[in-house]
């Protein structure tokens, strides 16, 4: 039966398919919130089928030696970049909203990532293609396996519990000045406010393994991500108007450990510890000065 399907047609079919679940394997939708239920992911899932569509019709437009269908590669790329300013500037725009604000870097992933995501589709609608139209659907299906696979291991970075310790920090007052261990915070004269600390807060400190971590959890665009990761998880005991209960991410100067602080709604500290480590560490914020000489020797 699949013989006689034109090998075009099966070289297409074939590659739609798999590029499409394959950018349904890739979303995700966790507690980032991001995309929404179901628009985002319709929107996701749509864009995801065209560029499945774009990579599959490559193959058959390449056999037969139309080489401008190229220029349909070059434009989609286009395409796909505006997409991800559109994705930029809507998770701006709500993150006005948020009560612990993800931060422009952390956006700037998200878009980023949406949008790499997209070009990941596409390369394996060409692979799968390009395996099912100069072999079979066999070897088109198998190709399409391991391309999500090794996909799936592309999308993987890295998060903060490889490049540090993380350990609960002990919070206390000396006067009106909040500290975790021996990090300052902040100053609070309210009695009142003080009370609901020493009850409810919770405080990590983040102990970077090397020069390369304490450089990363330097970038305030990552400690940005961190209080709004721990927030999400366990909720944050504030609202508008209440500034104090905003969480805090300091770094101590000396020795580039870096606390948090925060007043959560539920008050575990062992998953508290747990979210922290698996805050993504952002592309932006990511240094090595440990991959260069004079890093190396800086650090001795």
């Amino acid at each position: 039966m699949l013989e006689q399907i034109d090998p075009f047609m099966q070289t297409v079919f074939t590659g739609v398919i798999v590029g499409t679940l394959t950018r349904y394997y890739l979303l995700r939708r966790d507690y980032r919130q991001y995309p929404s239920y179901p628009h985002g992911v319709v929107a996701n899932l749509s864009l995801g089928l065209i560029a499945a569509v774009i990579g599959a019709v490559a193959v058959p437009a390449l056999a037969e030696k139309e080489f401008t269908a190229v220029t349909f590669l070059a434009l989609a790329a286009t395409q796909f970049r505006e997409v991800r300013n559109m994705e930029r500037e809507m998770l701006l725009n709500l993150d006005n909203m948020q009560l612990v604000p993800r931060g422009p870097e952390y956006i700037e992933g998200i878009a980023r990532v949406f949008e790499s995501r997209n070009y990941l589709v596409m390369f394996t609608a060409l692979l799968v293609g390009g395996a099912t139209f100069w072999g079979n659907i066999f070897y088109g299906v198998l190709t399409g396996v391991l391309a999500v696979l090794l996909t799936g291991m592309l999308m993987k970075g890295k998060v903060v519990g490889q490049i540090a310790n993380v350990r609960r920090g002990n919070v206390y007052f000396d006067g009106a000045n909040l500290f975790v261990d021996n990090i300052h915070f902040m100053n609070l004269g309210s009695q009142e406010v003080k009370e609901i600390y020493l009850k409810r807060a919770l405080g990590v400190v983040i102990e970077p393994f090397n020069d390369n971590g304490r450089a990363t959890l330097a970038n305030n665009g990552q400690r940005m991500a961190i209080a709004h990761d721990a927030a999400a998880l366990l909720g944050v005991y504030r609202d508008v108007d209440t500034a104090e209960f905003m969480p805090i991410v300091r770094r101590h100067l000396d020795t580039g450990r870096v606390g948090l602080v925060i007043v959560p709604i539920e008050p575990d500290v062992k998953y508290l510890i747990e979210a922290v480590k698996r805050v993504p560490v952002l592309e932006s914020a990511l240094r090595l000065p440990l991959k260069n000489a004079i890093g190396r020797k800086a650090a001795d």
